[in-house]
């Protein structure tokens, strides 16, 4: 029990207040970061991995922080794992919207695998952690430091990719092979930088209202606290990624979407190191219990489910990964309640 959370329908108003902050500043983050990405050159894939992918994630890192800091580990672990978790199955959504053809199939990009392939290999770093729970250095588990480090030059990697790309998808008519230019606001890119800064702060400042409104429901309700994090207070924290993606569809910039959702989960996996950096009673591994691992092993599937679907690329339909995503995630979350 942690003292001083909100009780349960401030709480619940709050949650819901928030989603509205959210939906409404997503809309705007998708044209903003879209029309940055043209300009800076990073292009749609990696724009959406850098800016879209960071600035969309800032309400769960506030959030993450906010559960870890209050003494909860459950809730601050649960937090990334199930943000990379709900965004994966979002792209289940926006199959259903691009009615074209596999959304997977059309935004082809070369970059969107390889991230997929990052956030595995980042993945599986907690689950190492948790199979050493006693390591420590100070009050953080020593592999936590190498997330950002893997993360970094993931970062690396991407680009050389960009610059050089060894391997080329194969183009159908249903690939969407540069996405559709809008024509370009009178807006200085200063000014854009300031306005991604600015909506980047209304996010933030929702994310810690989140933290603290999953608390109060996590206590008032008797339910777990983990399981809470993973579905609730990430349902909401996760929104910008849901908008930004079905926006992005509608616009044509299909690349874009779906980098904006591999590269928030890339960058989601950094929130574990918040969490456990702000987790100040040891190692949040330790702590967490074998729900969150159950929530980390159901992500990792989902992960590794939507990477065969980028690559096998089916053509019609919503593809077997359309129909899977939604199904494992419903299952890591039954499992994770009967393993309680």
């Amino acid at each position: 029990m942690i003292a001083g959370t909100w009780p349960l329908l401030p709480s619940a108003l709050a949650l819901a207040a928030m989603a509205l902050v959210i939906v409404f500043a997503g809309v705007r983050l998708t044209r903003v970061a879209d029309e940055l990405a043209d300009r800076t050159g990073l292009g749609d894939a990696l724009g959406g991995a850098l800016l879209l992918g960071a600035v969309t994630s800032l309400p769960g890192i506030v959030a993450t922080a906010t559960g870890a800091l209050e003494g909860d580990p459950g809730f601050g672990l649960a937090n990334p794992i199930g943000g990379v978790a709900i965004q994966t199955v979002w792209l289940a959504i926006a199959d259903l919207v691009y009615r074209r053809a596999n959304l997977e199939h059309s935004a082809a990009s070369l970059q969107n695998v390889l991230q997929s392939l990052i956030l595995v290999a980042l993945l599986s770093v907690p689950v190492m952690a948790y199979a050493t729970p006693d390591l420590r250095w100070g009050w953080i588990h020593p592999l936590t430091l190498l997330i950002p480090v893997l993360y970094a030059y993931g970062l690396v990697l991407l680009r050389r990719m960009d610059d050089h790309p060894m391997w080329i998808p194969t183009h159908t008519s249903a690939t969407v092979e540069q996405d559709p230019e809008e024509e370009g606001s009178d807006r200085s890119t200063r000014r854009l930088w300031a306005l991604l800064a600015s909506l980047g702060l209304v996010v933030g400042v929702a994310g810690w209202v989140i933290g603290q409104a999953g608390l109060g429901v996590a206590q008032a309700t008797g339910l777990s606290s983990g399981i809470v994090g993973f579905t609730l207070t990430t349902a909401v924290t996760s929104l910008p990624e849901l908008v930004v993606l079905l926006t992005a569809v509608r616009m044509g910039a299909l690349s874009l979407g779906v980098g904006n959702i591999i590269g928030g989960n890339t960058f989601d996996t950094l929130m574990i190191a918040v969490a456990d950096a702000f987790y100040l009673d040891g190692p949040i591994y330790r702590d967490a219990g074998p729900v969150s691992l159950v929530l980390l092993g159901g992500t990792v599937l989902l992960t590794t489910v939507l990477t065969a679907g980028l690559v096998m690329r089916d053509r019609k339909g919503i593809g077997f990964e359309g129909i899977l995503l939604p199904l494992i995630y419903a299952a890591t979350i039954a499992l994770a309640v009967i393993s309680r």
